[in-house]
């Protein structure tokens, strides 16, 4: 199951200055809860009694504050804070810092009316914002803005910037504590898929590796009728037309899927990279990629020929938008137009995203190992729409981390060709493959259907500490 949370809780904090209105903090609080409650977020949030009217003040309210997030740091996954009006910006932040919470970090301030600007109505709220992040700033708390300086906290667009900043927590959550595991030797041709776990140990994400003379040592103790086969083949038959594939072929999937899923549960796995060629092929007869499609959309991503930072960049997207993320190729030119390319891989898209898919061989690499010994690949076209392209790599020259992120579109031009497919449209593409040539980039590269992009490279530059280039 995957460990991608889908239920948030946020830590919210309302701040108040005496000397403004104070009934605004109680108003902030009902909106609040029926925004939250409208959009199934879990809040942690002072009540009045605990401090005056639930507000946040005094140094003493931070106390209180911090104490009832600490009771709850395990759950909250974000701090949201409210000001209703201009707010006391060293108790906010000190209640943040004393909570000892190191999750992302969203600021509103309401908008002011021209109407209501004498001293019994007025907010400054405007003006609050700005010595709030000045403040937050020197305690070197990373937080996120809203898109307008000011805004209604029952208005539209802080509804948008709240789902959106969901998107960030979810991903900086999922992030902490990544396994991958890591199934066999990369090919060996392919230097570019190298990565350095111990620059990942450095982020927290563990890497835990199994060699395929174990899964095949595995697969002969398990018999064509055992319980297990029979389940993972009818799932294998559901997440793609399996009607050409011969009975045998599918239970030896079947088998295959049962070792790596069991592996997966007992290693606390949350994404795989598997070496998905030559050896599969000749000692099983058979391709991973339809049981690397049905993981993937399982939320569970799986990356072909072994590429960890592959799989890792697939779980980011995944995370993002709770859609199933693929990996392929930056494959070919779509023919004079510079901003479309293909997208390509033998067969291991998750089928949600496909138009028609279906089960059947992979005819590239069926030319060396031979076509009947690569059943398992998903063929089909992937499915218009918003798309976001994300990829993670490990540069040892630099001792960094580093990514890159961006939108497009998968679009329906005709193409004529095998495997797992895709015509996409980039704006200033040709500038996007040079900055990946110039710096060192792989060429494989994970995206889905969404329109995350923004999402990722706050969440990574500014809360994962990995720089991150946003292309546009």
């Amino acid at each position: 199951m995957s460990r991608i949370p889908k239920q948030l809780t946020f830590g919210v904090i309302i701040g108040n200055r005496g000397f403004f209105p104070s009934y605004l903090v109680a108003q902030a609080h009902e909106q609040a809860e029926a925004l939250f409650g409208k959009l199934g977020i879990k809040t942690v949030m002072l009540k009045d009694g605990q401090t005056h009217l639930g507000g946040v003040e005094t140094r003493q309210d931070a106390k209180v504050c911090a104490e009832l997030f600490r009771q709850h740091r395990d759950d909250i996954h974000g701090v949201v804070v409210l000001l209703p009006n201009f707010g006391d910006e060293k108790a906010v932040a000190e209640a943040i810092r004393l909570s000892g919470l190191k999750v992302p970090v969203l600021i509103q301030a309401e908008e002011d009316n021209l109407d209501k600007m004498g001293l019994a109505t007025r907010r400054d709220s405007f003006c609050g914002k700005i010595s709030l992040c000045n403040n937050l700033r020197q305690y070197n708390i990373p937080f996120t803005l809203t898109t307008q300086h000011v805004c209604a906290l029952s208005g539209e667009v802080f509804e948008q910037d709240l789902q959106r900043f969901a998107q960030i927590c979810r991903v900086v959550k999922s992030m902490q504590g990544v396994r991958i595991g890591a199934i066999g030797a990369r090919p060996a041709s392919f230097n570019t898929v190298r990565y350095s776990e111990k620059l990942l140990e450095k982020m927290g994400v563990a890497v835990e590796t199994l060699d395929l003379s174990e899964i095949f040592t595995r697969i002969k103790h398990i018999s064509d009728d055992d319980l297990r086969v029979h389940e993972k083949r009818g799932i294998l038959i559901e997440n793609a037309d399996a009607s050409g594939i011969p009975a045998d072929k599918l239970t030896q999937m079947a088998k295959l899927f049962v070792v790596i899923s069991e592996w997966v549960v007992a290693n606390d796995i949350d994404t795989t990279a598997i070496q998905c060629w030559t050896s599969l092929q000749e000692n099983l007869g058979i391709n991973v990629c339809s049981i690397m499609s049905v993981m993937s959309g399982q939320l569970m991503p799986s990356a072909c020929e072994v590429d960890v930072m592959g799989a890792l960049s697939m779980y980011a997207l995944a995370s993002a938008s709770l859609n199933p993320a693929s990996i392929a190729d930056w494959n070919n030119n779509f023919g004079d137009d510079r901003n479309k390319c293909v997208l390509f891989h033998c067969g291991n898209f998750a089928s949600s995203s496909l138009e028609s898919p279906s089960m059947g061989t992979a005819d590239i690499i069926g030319t060396t190992v031979g076509k009947e010994n690569t059943c398992g690949a998903v063929h089909g076209r992937l499915k218009s729409g918003p798309l976001t392209y994300f990829r993670l790599s490990s540069d040892d020259f630099t001792g960094e981390v580093k990514a890159y992120v961006g939108e497009g579109q998968s679009v329906d031009d005709a193409l004529e060709t095998v495997g797992c497919r895709a015509v996409i449209e980039v704006p200033h593409l040709e500038n996007l493959l040079a900055w990946i040539c110039n710096n060192g980039f792989e060429h494989h590269v994970a995206m889905n259907h969404s329109a995350t992009g923004v999402v990722l490279q706050e969440a990574f530059s500014k809360y994962l500490g990995v720089n991150c280039y946003l292309h546009r």
